[in-house]
């Protein structure tokens, strides 16, 4: 069902509930005239039905209290039968038109009011709808759908923060469907409330999520300076499966090391190059030293870093070798390796070997150096 023909089936629900008390009596042709009326519009005769009420709303206008009350009643017949049609706001007119009757019950007035908040909403007419909204809520609590509703036209207005309370009232109703999830989300962070945006799209998000989605989420985090939680999402859509191949793997590994745990990083890359999932070029096996240098694997940095500048043959990746063989007191590697690197054009290898060879009366009886943290 079109959300028109919702709307016109609602209100023809409305039309055909048993008066209230304080209505006034109508004669028995007007009655039959208006259960024919409705049986037809179910009926599908649309075009007929909405001629005919608005006929005899024009005819009843002016009368007594009867024709007032049944004028109404018509008016609220074309409203539905213009829904049917899809004419949203023609039907929102007839339905203003009915509120505005003389004798009609505040009980019917007002449920008049929200469909036709929800007419103008329907019809594009979103501050109208919106003002309507707002009146019927001094009034009512409202359902979730209302809530919703409510969040989502103050949002096509772009008035976020009215839209992000209207989101937290709707969010305490219960858990929101896919969509209703996204609206929070986009409203959140268009009012400036990333982290609320944050934890709802991670909330969200499971092996049925595309890759997208999760993307989205891990990215936000970025931007929240929250990288070990970006990796912790991105992490969780590779194990399900949904984050897959080598660009994912590659930013997994990034992300590892940007927020905070290179290890993992490390690991990644190894079961990456290892599996095919990535090239084994120069670049991933240096970002693969870098990840276990952070880590401080001193003997996983030192190979990695060896196996870098055996294959580079740099200049610049032989000093770093050498410049971590020192740091750790591996003082023969680094020699050798900040040999190399002098040899390669790297000039600061020379001040570097200058400092083993000063180093060398100062070692224990391990053949450890006594201090080293004073490396240039």
């Amino acid at each position: 069902m079109t959300r028109f023909r919702f709307l016109a089936a609602l209100l023809l629900c409305l039309a055909m509930a048993p008066p209230v008390a304080a209505a006034p009596a109508l004669p028995g042709d007007i009655i039959a005239d208006l259960e024919a009326l409705e049986r037809r519009l179910q009926a599908g005769e649309v075009a007929a039905v909405s001629e005919r009420s608005q006929a005899q709303a024009e005819r009843l206008a002016g009368g007594n209290a009867a024709d007032r009350w049944a004028r109404a009643l018509y008016l609220q017949l074309a409203a539905s039968a213009s829904a049917r049609a899809g004419r949203a706001e023609a039907a929102a007119d007839r339905l203003r038109e009915a509120r505005d009757s003389d004798g009609v019950d505040a009980e019917r007035r007002d449920r008049w009011l929200r469909q036709e908040a929800a007419l103008r909403l329907s019809a594009g007419q979103t501050a109208q709808g919106v003002a309507l909204l707002d009146d019927w809520f001094q009034s009512h609590a409202g359902a979730p759908d209302d809530h919703w509703r409510m969040a989502r036209a103050l949002a096509e207005l772009e008035r976020w923060s009215a839209a992000a309370r209207w989101v937290e009232r709707a969010l305490a109703d219960g858990e929101p469907d896919a969509a209703q999830r996204a609206l929070a989300v986009a409203v959140y962070r268009r009012a400036g409330q990333d982290e609320r945006a944050l934890a709802l799209l991670g909330e969200g998000l499971d092996a049925d999520s595309d890759a997208a989605a999760w993307r989205g989420a891990a990215g936000l985090a970025q931007r929240l300076g929250a990288p070990g939680q970006a990796a912790a999402l991105w992490e969780a859509g590779w194990r399900l499966g949904v984050l897959r191949g080598g660009e994912d793997r590659l930013t997994l590994v990034k992300l590892h090391l940007a927020g905070g745990t290179p290890a993992r990083a490390g690991e990644h890359l190894v079961e990456a190059l290892e599996e095919g999932v990535l090239a084994d070029t120069l670049a991933h096996r240096r970002l693969l030293a870098q990840a276990w240098e952070t880590a401080r694997d001193r003997e996983r940095a030192l190979s990695a870093w060896r196996y870098v500048a055996r294959r580079s043959d740099s200049g610049d990746d032989w000093l770093r070798l050498g410049q971590l063989a020192h740091g750790w007191g591996r003082d023969a590697l680094a020699k050798r390796a900040l040999e190399t690197a002098l040899a390669r054009g790297a000039e600061a290898a020379e001040a570097w070997l200058a400092v083993l060879e000063r180093e060398e009366p100062g070692r224990d009886a391990r053949g450890k150096r006594e201090d080293l943290t004073q490396v240039p």
